[in-house]
């Protein structure tokens, strides 16, 4: 006999369902996992435009007049989203600067942010009233109801800025892995005589493959540092780009180089000695962790399962010679 929900389906098609979308997902999980993402190109042509621009800005003046073709939904987006008076907004800068400290330099990437922060809440709350309200699937009580479509709309609301977060935080890490590696390149072309530029502009071509993030936000470095005026804005602005400490030091010691004269080789030696050396002892850290970590595992699942094998004959077998007697 079949057991319908309150919202007239059978746990048959929930399970189904679940089945269903388990398999998507695994299906996805396979094809990212498997799919080798190239972002080259894209990281050249950005190059290239932050090259145009600064042309445009520095070398020609009075010609910047700029033809910007932007996609259909982008420009409903950006009436939207411009109706609103948001993209002159204070707020609207933090946003920006947090889109560019998580690669996203794209002039329509603060419009499709604040796109889905206002339009998102608005979907997932009425998407949540419907289901909870008009369709009945879950058996609450009042204000059960309403505390659960009002943590929805809540957590939708920080949804973005929650999704921004983690790639910055991912993004950092992968460049702080590649920063000591990066750094001794910059030593090896700083003691050949080239100059930082170009030095970076050498440290991304080898690097490219291997770490795409810390060599993107070099190149535009190396592009900046080629046509700003002041040098040292040009790396003022790769601090705030990337919010990591180590790129901190880093930039203050390339400045400290630039405005002293200072032995740039030497200095970021002892730099990427200490990056190196600080990622060691991260490593020696998890590494102490894991005994700790894994106890609770351990009593959980392994020592059940040890018992069950090592007391289980022992037991049947006292258990018969019971029933036996």
């Amino acid at each position: 006999m079949e057991q319908y929900l309150p919202a007239g389906l059978t746990l048959q098609d929930v399970i189904t369902l679940m089945a269903g979308l388990s398999a998507f997902v695994f299906i996805l999980a396979i094809l990212n996992t498997g799919i080798v993402k190239d972002s080259t190109h894209g990281r050249l042509k950005q190059l290239q435009d932050r090259r145009k621009d600064l042309k445009r800005g520095f070398v020609a003046p009075t010609k910047r007049r700029t033809v910007v073709k932007q996609a259909k939904h982008v420009g409903m987006m950006q009436k939207f989203v411009s109706s609103l008076n948001l993209l002159k907004n204070e707020q609207t800068k933090k946003y920006e600067a947090k889109l560019v400290q998580a690669g996203f330099r794209s002039k329509d990437a603060v419009v499709v942010f604040l796109f889905f922060k206002l339009v998102l809440p608005l979907l997932i709350g009425v998407v949540g009233v419907t289901l909870i309200y008009g369709l009945g699937m879950f058996d609450l009580t009042p204000l059960k109801k309403m505390l659960a479509s009002f943590g929805s709309v809540l957590a939708a609301s920080y949804a973005p800025e929650i999704y921004l977060q983690n790639i910055t935080t991912k993004r950092n890490q992968a460049m702080q892995r590649s920063l000591p590696d990066a750094l001794d390149l910059l030593v090896i072309c700083a003691e050949a005589g080239l100059t930082i530029d170009a030095a970076m502009q050498r440290v991304v071509n080898e690097i490219g493959s291997a770490n795409p993030e810390l060599a993107d936000e070099l190149g535009l470095t190396a592009v900046e540092l080629g046509f700003l005026p002041d040098r040292k804005q040009a790396l003022m602005n790769l601090a705030e780009r990337v919010t990591l400490p180590a790129v901190r030091a880093v930039t203050a010691t390339l400045i400290q180089s630039e405005k002293y004269g200072t032995p740039l080789a030497q200095s970021l030696r002892v730099l990427s000695s200490e990056f190196r050396n600080e990622r060691f002892m991260k490593a020696e850290e998890k590494a102490s962790r894991l005994p700790a970590t894994m106890t609770v595992p351990l009593i959980l699942f392994i020592l059940p399962t040890l018992f069950v094998v090592l007391l289980g004959p022992a037991a049947c077998q006292v258990a018969d010679n019971f029933i036996g007697k």
